[in-house]
């Protein structure tokens, strides 16, 4: 077949499918052409195409040789056509029921999608039922899509015509689009690149979901609008299996299980931070327990450095330029400026500056449960998963630029070792490169770069890139952690840089003499602890394991003539480091059963006259499970291993080896 001329069309057109076959068609053909020739059924499910790897709409022409893919809703990119289209859907039926509503802007976002509207009143729950029921009354029309591509004066003028000054904003903002995709849902029109569904048949399995305020442009000095969310899919079963996973999230919402379970509030007079109660703060104490441990044995330093410092030190930083408007701060009465400290990053550096350090000294591995305070919108703040005070278990390790490979798998090895022991076993890791605004020269990014696309690969870890992610001052890895519903949950960093040594000068002496700047290696494993504490909540549907638990165990009296024999055991147990509370309150003993159980309390255990006579104690679990009645003694031991966090089960075995070892090379000599 010869090649076209410019202004010739090919006499034939030859169309490569997915499989490598091909369809050879007389004149240039629409993709729902395309799908029809292969067979009805796949034409009944045509949503959109790809064309040489482009998206493009079903009536989209294929003008020349080409390879195509026909997208269906079981195709990823079709879910996302779906809800894109659903999202158009809110618009057509709002301005149905409501025609003095302003449409703004209704992207695709992670299981749904949203539309933000202006409108003179707020919208009310009343107000979502009816724009549902008027979606799923249009759907039932299945009246067609109808695809337009206008001049750009054209759309204006359409926009203009039906008072849309938001869409006619948007225009604006793209002078050089001097063409514009229209879609045509019957009397309602939008402006979308697309692609989108040829018929609103596909668009059954939807539901609107929820109400929420924002800002043109995102921007609290702007104007507010009205945010309608929804979430879309290809079958009903999806729908359905959807929607018990967000009742199931609901009821392990971490905020409502505070207020249950007596863990934490929140109050206006300190917003974004928490008020821990003597529960949540026993529980927050474990973390910090538990990785204080992880990290003594590791080979860590923990050091703690000021709250609040000096404006200079954040400039050399760069966070002052970069972050200042997520810092608190405050002037002294002879000028200076001081911030409350968003990173624990300067402080650290500011102790390793102080005294001259060896090659020797290297690597020194700083711990630190540091404090920061971040500015978050007051809209973006969430239960203790957004906070704008919170505890980081942060760490600094200094290293020369040959120990940094080994350095980065060390690390990697300790967090996926920590997350298996919360009893996270799925976790993914996304590598962030280099961003646009950024420190340091492209030969360092490429160094750092390097370092931690080594440690993966060295290790046979797989991963993801999220180009231009990465920190101001260097990249970095993020280690994902997927959840007991599903739901993932971004945690642990580990951020490779040698800018921030080189804009505050540290070094150390090397072998030969000279003075070398230390790579510096930003981790956290948690994150943040409050964060942290939040998701393992809601992983564990407030049923936190027993060595987290905040009361482990609860002694409950038969009669008020038991109560005294319960204090008893209360103190023994106590007395073995066991968090244990006493309920001898005048109920029945199955409504004390039942309200510990709904407490989540691990062990409920139950004395009457038989156990204080023979000095036993009849256990049962919060699930319910008899562990039959046994000897105090017995029952002490027992509770104590249940306890035992699962690092110190570890470090007890470790050191049962070395004693065996030790004593094997005594009796050698």
């Amino acid at each position: 077949m010869s090649s076209p001329t410019e202004n010739q069309k090919p006499s034939t057109i030859a169309v490569t499918l997915p499989d490598g076959s091909q369809r050879v068609f007389p004149q240039p053909t629409s993709i729902m052409e395309v799908a029809t020739a292969i067979g009805p059924g796949l034409a009944k499910n045509t949503l959109a195409g790809r064309v040489d790897g482009k998206l493009a709409d079903a009536v989209d022409r294929v003008e020349q040789d080409a390879a195509v893919q026909i997208i269906t809703p079981r195709d990823d990119e079709g879910l996302e056509i779906i809800r894109h289209s659903c999202a158009h859907l809110v618009g057509h039926a709002v301005k149905q029921l409501y025609p003095t509503a302003k449409m703004v802007i209704g992207p695709v976002i992670d299981e749904g999608f949203y539309y933000d509207i202006a409108y003179e009143r707020p919208f009310t729950h009343e107000d979502l039922a009816a724009i549902e029921q008027r979606m799923r009354e249009l759907i039932a029309t299945d009246y067609d899509v109808i695809k337009r591509v206008l001049p750009r004066e054209e759309v204006i003028r359409i926009f203009q015509e039906r008072g849309e000054e938001y869409k006619l904003r948007l225009i604006e903002d793209m002078p050089e689009e001097q063409k514009m995709g229209m879609y045509f849902h019957e009397e309602y029109v939008d402006m979308c690149r697309g692609p989108h569904v040829p018929n609103t048949r596909f668009l059954k399995h939807f539901k609107l979901t929820k109400l929420s305020g924002a800002y043109w442009r995102g921007d609290a000095k702007n104007e507010q609008l009205q945010r309608i969310y929804g979430t879309a899919w290809a079958d009903k079963n999806q729908l359905k299996s959807y929607l018990q996973r967000v009742e199931e999230a609901e009821e392990r919402d971490h905020r409502k299980l505070g207020r249950e379970l007596d863990l934490f509030h929140f109050h206006d007079d300190a917003p974004g931070a928490v008020f821990w109660h003597p529960k949540g703060w026993a529980v927050f104490q474990q973390l910090i327990a538990y990785m204080r441990r992880r990290q003594q044995d590791a080979g860590y330093v923990e050091m703690n450095s000021p709250d609040v410092m000096d404006r200079t030190l954040w400039e050399i930083s760069g966070h002052w330029q970069n972050y200042r408007d997520h810092m608190f701060t405050t002037e002294t009465e002879d000028g200076r400026a001081l911030a409350l400290k968003p990173m624990n990053c300067p402080g650290s550096v500011l102790l390793y500056r102080h005294g001259l350090k060896s090659y020797r000294d290297l690597p020194i591995r700083m711990c630190e449960f540091g404090k920061v305070h971040r500015y978050e919108p007051s809209g973006a703040l969430h239960g203790l998963l957004r906070v704008r005070h919170f505890t980081q278990d942060d760490a600094h390790i200094y290293c020369t630029p040959e120990q940094m490979d080994d350095e980065c798998r060390e690390i990697v090895d300790l967090v996926l070792q920590i997350y298996r022991q919360f009893g996270f076993e799925d976790v993914r890791i996304k590598l962030s490169t280099r961003p646009e605004n950024r420190m340091g020269d492209d030969a360092t990014w490429d160094l750092l770069e390097g370092a931690l696309v080594r440690s993966q690969e060295s290790m046979g870890l797989g991963y993801q890139v999220n180009p231009g992610e990465g920190a101001f001052y260097g990249p970095k890895l993020e280690f994902v952690l997927r959840d007991a519903i599903g739901r993932d949950w971004q945690c642990g960093t580990l951020q490779v840089d040698m800018n921030l040594p080189e804009r505050f000068g540290i070094e150390y002496v090397a072998e030969d003499g000279a003075r070398k700047r230390p790579v510096l290696l930003h981790r956290a494993l948690f994150g943040s602890l409050e964060r942290f504490t939040g998701i393992l909540i809601e992983h564990h549907a407030g049923k936190l394991p027993t060595w987290l638990a905040p009361v482990q165990a609860v002694v409950l009296s038969i009669t008020e003539d038991h109560a005294s024999y319960v204090q008893d055991v209360v103190r023994l147990l106590r007395g073995a480091g066991l968090r244990t509370e006493s309920d001898i309150r005048n109920e029945k003993i199955g409504y004390k059963i039942r309200e510990q159980t709904l407490q989540r309390v691990p062990f409920l255990l139950v004395a009457g006259a038989r156990e204080r006579d023979t000095g036993t104690i009849a256990i049962r679990t919060r699930e319910g499970q008899d562990l039959g009645t046994l000897p105090l003694e017995q029952a002490l031991e027992r509770l104590s291993q249940e306890a035992q966090a699962p690092d110190e089960a570890e470090r007890a075995e470790v050191q049962k080896r070395l004693r065996a070892r030790f004593q094997g090379l005594a009796q050698e000599q």
